[in-house]
């Protein structure tokens, strides 16, 4: 081995303050699309004649593709034949992730059973001319007999299997589906591990690919796992060195004649995220900058691969800390992946070319389009964003790699271009811009061969290099991966899915995004649109807001709004009939949990004279509350909402102090709060509007009104102090009653924080008592007969 397993303890001092500025990066962060879409389009323009020699070029490639050898076979053509679009795919897609969480056989089993026995296998059988196809077709069709088969002999679910194979060890649903799967496996890994990887690559060295071995696995979830892949990472470098022999000059274009690997940063550390940079640079920067200097002795690049969006920020940091340490001086083998689909691309690719700009070095950069595009939408609706960090059409991808494939071609002295595309059209734009510049293509391993074929070896239509990025790993390693390429190949508008369909135009395979985006713009018909995030339950109602907490630049605000209100000392008490009362003689300090040092205020207990009042208060006027209707609880309820979301910080700050909460969980809990109160707002405008009338079959006339009961006590637990008190209490407030609300004794704090912004909000202090106390208090409550 070249290296030692870790790097000796470096003190040499990053000077942050020298690097170039990423502001430009955060501000794309959740940029408006079509304004930036405009801007990319002028990026990635060609003229007519680069445009007419690109469409003939992809063309060739397209035909190339369809005739003669290069017919489709393997990973391409299951993905035509189990497309997402058809019942059958969805079935293989949802059963693969499935199964990536379940961790004993007699749940998978059943799993498998379900999903399989759905499925018209029989239907796919000899379509494709792919011998792999219709293997994988008779595997799935002979299980979903077999299920189908013990469905209809018995109630034991595995009588009928046990009858057929009574002999085998394992179940032969589970069997004939790993082998399915298995078979998906040995077209996309190159190797179980990095020597069998190296053996299988070299027929394919000799056809004239490079190679880029990638060690499969996802996140670490334990410093354990970490251990483990940075010593296989330090094991592969150290093999694929060895294979591809001694390397004497540092020259950067002989350097990228030589294989390489790829290192995924999440694997390398059990807390890869924003927020931990401190710690990622005293734990993981060292691993890196080990790995680095390895593949450097042993003449080897080393890319740093692109996750999801959220990471973007640590991965920068990593890829700077180490670029411009001084043990990687005139070395110019580290290289990183930028995803096009990612908004802030372009910024991205204009910070790498001052970083290269400072530290005099050559970057390799691997120009993908995005793998994480369905899990990026759904996080950011899930937080709540004020747009999406990633573009919601595929021709906007499209636009935006086009645009950066510009950018990197436009300086060689600061970047080595790496186009990593499966597109037809992609690649030859490339190409086309590219004239005599130096830059290879990628493909992943099991895919694009039809259209590489004709470009890498003797004959190549376009003469470039191209390297194949190849995941090493065992099967158990593999789940993972090959969901993201079903998902990301899988899906009816996957370059790679029409290309095997030889129905589709191939017209419609080489048309330019570039143009078709400017049609759109010019068009006077309005495209569709993706909804924003907060907007998906409209017309209903608006989702709470949510911060974006990934951003170095969110948070700092955030904290000093926290601060400013946490200098603040809380006294929570009593609050009957709108005014704060002196509860019980001795206040109780209120500290945090985690940190008792930290002192947030106090809190006095509801006697029981205090509490005998409230329910008198709130009883004589529930009446009034449930005759304002519906519509005017509506109202209060969502200027409630908004008045919580104004005071985030200070809700979110106390929580934090009080329950010992992290910031992303004190976030959702402010957010579900003002969820519960939008939610019960349209449940009041719904139902308690007027009279709903009934269907009358004899005539008759019939209508169902709803009102309050009276009085509801209202006692909620610590662990979420703010969303379920609110949801407790703003169900009851809708629906026409009284309240008296009791937090749990934990938090009473966020309890006594809530019930004075809803006072604020219009709910009148006699119709809400706040109740803080022990749970003597509830229980007195519960027995009470006027409750």
């Amino acid at each position: 081995m070249v290296a030692v397993k870790s790097a000796e303890p470096t003190h040499e001092v990053i000077e942050w303050a020298k690097l170039p500025a990423r502001d430009e990066i955060a501000a794309h962060y959740l940029h408006d699309e079509q304004r930036l879409l405009d801007r990319l389009i002028e990026r990635a323009v060609f003229s007519e004649d680069e445009r007419r020699r690109t469409a003939d070029f992809a063309r060739r490639l397209v035909h190339g593709a369809r005739s003669g050898e290069a017919q489709h076979a393997g990973v391409d053509a299951f993905m035509h034949e189990y497309g997402l679009s058809s019942e059958e795919g969805v079935i293989l897609m949802c059963l693969a992730e499935a199964l990536l969480r379940i961790p004993d056989s007699e749940t998978a089993d059943d799993l498998i059973a379900e999903k399989l026995a759905g499925g018209h296998w029989e239907s796919h059988r000899g379509h494709s001319d792919s011998m792999f196809v219709n293997a994988s077709t008779w595997a799935l069709m002979l299980t979903g007999r077999i299920v189908k088969l013990r469905d209809a002999r018995g109630s034991n679910p595995f009588d009928a299997l046990k009858r057929l194979v009574a002999r085998s060890g394992e179940p032969v649903i589970r069997q004939a589906v790993r082998h399915a799967v298995k078979m998906l496996g040995d077209q996309f890994v190159l190797g179980r591990n990095i020597r069998e990887a190296l053996t299988r690559s070299e027929d394919l060295q000799e056809k004239g690919y490079l190679f880029s071995y990638d060690m499969l696995g996802e996140a670490a979830r334990t410093e354990k796992d970490a251990e483990a892949y940075f010593d296989r990472y330090l094991a592969a470098i150290d093999a694929v060195g060895q294979a591809a022999g001694p390397f004497s000059t540092m020259h950067a274009d002989a350097l990228y004649q030589r294989p390489g690997l790829s290192v995924k940063l999440s694997a390398l550390h059990p807390r890869f995220e924003p927020g931990k940079e401190e710690r990622i640079a005293a734990e993981l920067a060292p691993r890196i900058l080990t790995l680095a200097r390895t593949a450097r002795a042993r003449g080897l690049t080393l890319t740093i691969d692109a996750e999801e969006q959220d990471r973007l920020d640590p991965t920068l940091d990593i890829f700077a800390a180490a670029l411009t340490n001084s043990v990687l001086d005139n070395w110019s083998g580290l290289g990183i992946a930028v995803q096009a689909y990612g908004k802030r691309a372009i910024p991205t690719l204009r910070w790498l070319r001052r970083l290269s700009e400072r530290t005099g070095k050559r970057i390799p950069v691997r120009l993908v389009k995005g793998a994480y595009w369905d899990s990026e939408i759904k996080w950011a609706q899930e937080r709540a964003l004020s747009d999406y960090p990633v573009f919601t059409r595929k021709l906007h991808t499209d636009v935006s790699y086009l645009a950066c494939v510009r950018l990197l071609l436009s300086d060689p002295k600061a970047f080595y271009p790496q186009f990593a595309t499966h597109n037809a059209y992609s690649i030859a734009a490339a190409h086309v811009a590219g004239g005599t510049a130096t830059f290879e293509f990628q493909r992943l391993h099991g895919m694009g061969e039809p259209l590489y074929n004709q470009i890498v070896g003797e004959g190549g239509i376009l003469n470039r290099p191209c390297r194949i990025y190849a995941p090493v790993g065992g099967h158990e390693d593999l789940l993972a991966y090959l969901v993201r390429r079903l998902l990301e190949n899988g899906a009816n508008t996957s370059f790679v899915n029409r290309l095997a369909d030889e129905e589709a135009p191939v017209a419609d395979l080489v048309r330019d995004p570039v143009e078709m985006a400017e049609a759109e713009r010019s068009s006077s018909q309005q495209q569709p649109t993706f909804v924003r995030p907060r907007e998906i339950l409209l017309p209903e109602r608006t989702v709470a807001s949510g911060l974006a907490l990934t951003q170095a630049s969110v948070r700092l605000a955030l904290f000093d709004e926290m601060g400013a209100a946490l200098d603040d000392v809380y006294a929570a008490g009593p609050i009957i009939g709108g005014k704060e009362a002196a509860g019980a003689d001795t206040a109780s300090i209120v500290t945090c949990p985690h940190d008792q040092r930290e002192r947030i205020g106090t809190v006095s207990v509801t006697t029981p004279k205090q509490a005998d009042t409230a329910i008198e208060q709130a009883g004589a006027a529930s009446h009034a509350w449930n005759k304002l209707g519906g519509a005017k609880r509506a109202q209060i309820l969502e200027a409630a909402a908004d008045l919580f979301e104004r005071d985030k910080a200070r809700l979110m700050a106390v929580i934090v102090r009080e329950a010992g909460k992290t910031l992303d969980d004190a976030q959702a809990d402010v957010r579900e709060a003002v969820d519960y109160l939008r939610y019960y707002a349209v449940q009041a405008r719904r139902l308690f509007a007027g009279p709903v009338l009934l269907p009358a079959p004899t005539g008759e006339r019939n209508s169902l009104i709803l009102h309050g009961r009276g009085v509801f006590a209202c006692i909620s637990p610590w662990n979420f102090p703010l969303a379920i008190f609110t949801g407790q209490v703003a169900a009851a407030l809708a629906a026409g009653n009284a309240v008296l609300a009791k937090p749990a004794e934990q938090t009473p704090i966020s309890a006594y924080l809530a019930t004075k912004l809803l006072h604020e909000a219009g709910v009148p202090g006699d119709v809400l008592h706040l109740l803080p106390g022990s749970g003597r208090l509830g229980a007195a409550l519960v027995k009470d007969t006027r409750i």
